[in-house]
């Protein structure tokens, strides 16, 4: 492969602030060296090709440290209900929607978010019977920890006023005790998984246009959350030379059993796709109450969240994971979540360290402060998504009160010495990564709300911010050799902006 010579004048190896003048010089996909052009020069073949690059800066590829590619392939054939503000803006919505995609295929996503409408306005199943009819229907909430089907949807997922609820779940009910439509947590995946089967089929191209997304906002490297549908069409990407992100694949808890069998370890892979950890639930989301707090929350002073997986069924199922040489990766959003993964990860500690990995809580939003030195201490990574921080802004407020709780830390947390890895958590936020170091470093949304910053003593510094979405991944990932900065050997996968 001919040899490439780039030449900008500000290369940012963000393993400094400082940037360069000069040039990279690649060979086979990787950087062979790295200097003033002068010196690239002498250590160049001759017929190497000379690119002078565009933009104000080069940088690293950002690398994605928590996101659902599937979801957001999926996305693409829902309705948009993002920034509905009323009930009855979703249905007019809805009501366009079914109008300009006609069929009986399943209808799935959605992204609405009920705490912004109007109080009183719940939604139902018979709303969306009147637009669908026999045509099945489940909308998910932009946290994808809740929502809303229709009556055909409960009838094949076999939902009826006998179905009890599942262990780190609810099926939401009227006064005869008849399936309102509204499902949280563990009592929404029957549904769900109906309707991804139904749509698998239109996977792998609207994948493609995924990453094509991606590329698009210079995300080059991701920790896909998915499941093995995702996994299988990454893979067939790969085979017809159509896949240009690496992916480190996450499995599914679900999915164990195929990842162990198939003797997969964490790490494990080639230049494009690796194994990435297993994923575990602890507890819910803020939007439909069911993170695990200490506290109640101040709206429902009987109601501290839902322990979606009990802490019995997390030791034995981690310490499972971590023995056969997968990490894990555990959703905490609440302070008793946090608290209660963070035992968990202490008891296989010494399995961790033996097998090498680098087990990991995604979310960590909010952490009692004697939990904050306790990740530098087990060597737990905290994979974050910043600009949850500020757009959970003022729902976090209103329903966490003032308490003995930090609140989306990251500050905290490398002050105590923790990793951190931020991600987007798209689709819930957009996969963009220059709105993730806004938020990390001035604790606002785009609309410069609140006033100062969310708790500012909590803010990054941009170079900071990100590394925090470069090297920070790429460590969490145990691909720092390879990815993170520009440096010789380290692929040559870099932006310019």
């Amino acid at each position: 492969m001919t040899q490439k010579i780039y030449t900008h004048e500000r290369f940012y190896r963000l393993q400094d602030a400082q940037p360069l003048a000069g040039a990279i010089l690649t060979e086979h996909g990787r950087i062979k060296h790295i200097g003033s052009l002068q010196q690239v020069l002498e250590v160049a073949d001759p017929d190497a090709t000379q690119i002078a690059l565009p933009g104000a800066a080069v940088l690293p590829v950002f690398h994605d440290a928590h996101i659902h590619t599937g979801l957001m392939a999926l996305e693409k054939l829902a309705p948009d209900l993002d920034g509905a503000t009323s009930l009855a803006e979703v249905l007019t919505r809805l009501r366009e929607f079914a109008a300009a995609h006609p069929g009986i295929s399943w209808v799935l996503g959605g992204r609405y978010d009920a705490n912004k409408w109007e109080c009183g306005s719940a939604p139902h199943r018979a709303h969306l019977d009147e637009i669908f009819g026999d045509r099945p229907v489940v909308l998910t909430t932009v946290d994808v920890h809740a929502g809303w089907a229709n009556s055909a949807a409960l009838e094949l997922a076999q939902i009826t006023a006998l179905t009890p609820d599942p262990s780190g779940g609810k099926i939401v009910r009227d006064d005869s005790g008849e399936p309102t439509g509204l499902l949280l947590e563990s009592a929404l995946t029957p549904v769900t998984e109906l309707a991804e089967a139904a749509l698998t089929q239109h996977l792998p191209e609207l994948l493609l246009q995924v990453q094509q997304d991606l590329l698009a906002v210079g995300i080059g490297h991701v920790t896909d959350i998915d499941d093995e549908k995702v996994l299988r069409a990454y893979r067939r990407m790969r085979e017809q030379q159509r896949l240009h992100l690496r992916v480190h694949k996450a499995v599914r808890a679900e999915e164990i059993d195929i990842a162990i069998t198939e003797g997969r370890h964490t790490g494990d892979g080639d230049d494009w796709i690796t194994v990435g950890p297993v994923k575990f639930f602890s507890d819910g989301a803020l939007g439909p109450h069911t993170a695990h707090m200490h506290e109640p929350f101040a709206d429902e002073p009987d109601n501290c969240g839902i322990a979606v997986t009990d802490e019995q069924t997390l030791r034995r199922e981690i310490r499972r994971a971590n023995s056969a040489g997968l990490a894990v990766m555990v959703h905490a959003i609440g302070d008793k979540a946090n608290t209660i993964a963070l035992d968990v990860l202490q008891s296989v500690r010494d399995i961790a360290a033996e097998f090498g990995l680098r087990n990991r809580i995604e979310h960590a939003q909010h952490i009692k402060p004697a939990d904050i030195s306790r990740f530098k201490t087990l060597n737990v990574i905290a994979s974050m998504q910043p600009c949850h921080a500020t757009s959970d802004y003022p729902l976090s407020v209103n329903l966490l009160g003032a308490r003995d709780t930090l609140h989306y830390p990251w500050r905290s947390l490398l002050d105590a010495g923790a990793h951190l890895a931020f991600g987007s958590d798209a689709p819930v936020e957009p996969a963009n990564p220059f709105f993730e170091v806004h938020a990390a470093v001035t604790r606002q949304r785009r609309d410069d709300q609140p006033p100062g910053g969310r708790e500012p003593e909590q803010r990054l510094d941009v170079l900071t911010a990100l590394q925090t979405i470069t090297a920070g991944p790429a460590y969490a990932a145990g691909l720092e050799n390879d990815m993170g900065s520009l440096a010789v050997g380290k692929f040559a996968d870099f932006i310019a902006v």
